[in-house]
């Protein structure tokens, strides 16, 4: 259990390591070339500056563009008990509590820090999950919140920002840096090395950053796993919920590509094609992964 959250951590930072280098070779590139940091330095700071807004403000995007309502414990006490006992069991602050009508099962929980939290299940969920089942959907959401997972998220998408930037800049820089003379001022414009650099940075890069972004996600969601299994020490009832939500899973009636790596299962429901850019990982995985944990009990 403990190697399994040690590892999806250490996983993580690998992951995000290779995204830094990633920026780092471009950022060397850029400036070997046009012989300027300044623009890579503007670029990499609008990126945390982008970063930071959708940082305290993305939680209130993903509740309006859900549709969720705000529930008190007289509206789902069935919900709110089980979100309630988990908090007191981690002793973690009572997270806000949505709902939101979907016929589609699925849960989320978003929130920069667990004082600033909220989780939310769709109506299917609450319809086809035994109780069991719905405290281990709702621990894992929990878990998110206590693995800072929103944290490491917008890190991921300032990085992700960072890298279509710089891109964007070989790009131009490239066609347009600066006409005939370039020789004097540093641009790349003419000069057909640049002209091909600037192309294979512009469509490999943000191709490498989305494959990385994916893959962080799909960590954490490991992780969320793992951590919810170890609160509720029942990785069986996780299991169980899984394989109704492969089962019984829908695309939801509100769809949102930017914060489809926020619900438990994907809401999209990717081609085959877009699987390989997939913030979730198989279901079928992550039910092996909690019954190995389990084993462990």
């Amino acid at each position: 259990m403990y190697r399994a959250i040690a590892k999806n951590k250490r996983n993580t930072v690998f992951i995000i390591l290779i995204f830094l280098g990633i920026i780092g070779g471009l950022g060397y590139l850029a400036s070997a070339i046009y012989q300027n940091t300044t623009i890579v330095i503007i670029t990499v700071v609008a990126a945390i500056a982008y970063a930071l807004f959708q940082y305290f403000f993305a939680s209130s995007q993903a509740i309006m563009s859900s549709g969720a309502v705000r529930i008190e414990k007289a509206d789902n006490p069935r919900l709110w008990r089980i979100v309630e006992n988990l908090s007191i069991t981690t002793g973690t602050p009572m997270p806000a509590v949505y709902i939101v009508p979907d016929p589609a099962p699925n849960a989320f929980a978003t929130g920069r820090d667990p004082q600033h939290a909220s989780v939310a299940a769709t109506t299917g969920l609450l319809d086809i999950m035994t109780d069991a089942e719905l405290e281990g959907v709702m621990a894992h959401e929990l878990g998110h919140v206590r693995n800072y997972d929103i944290r490491v998220s917008m890190i991921v998408f300032g990085l992700v920002v960072a890298v279509g930037f710089i891109a964007d800049m070989f790009l131009r820089f490239a066609f347009f840096g600066g006409g005939r003379n370039n020789n004097s001022n540093g641009g790349g414009g003419g000069n057909p090395i640049v002209l091909v650099l600037g192309l294979v940075a512009m469509l490999v890069a943000p191709l490498v950053a989305g494959l990385v972004q994916a893959a962080v996600s799909r960590q954490r969601e490991y992780l969320a796993d793992a951590t919810g299994a170890l609160t509720t020490r029942h990785p069986d009832a996780l299991a169980s919920a899984l394989e109704k939500l492969a089962a019984y899973g829908r695309p939801m009636q509100k769809q949102s590509s930017s914060m489809s790596h926020m619900w438990i299962a994907d809401p999209l429901k990717p081609g085959m094609l877009t699987r390989l850019f997939s913030t979730h990982p198989p279901i079928v995985d992550r039910v092996a992964r909690l019954e190995k944990i389990g084993g462990e009990f």
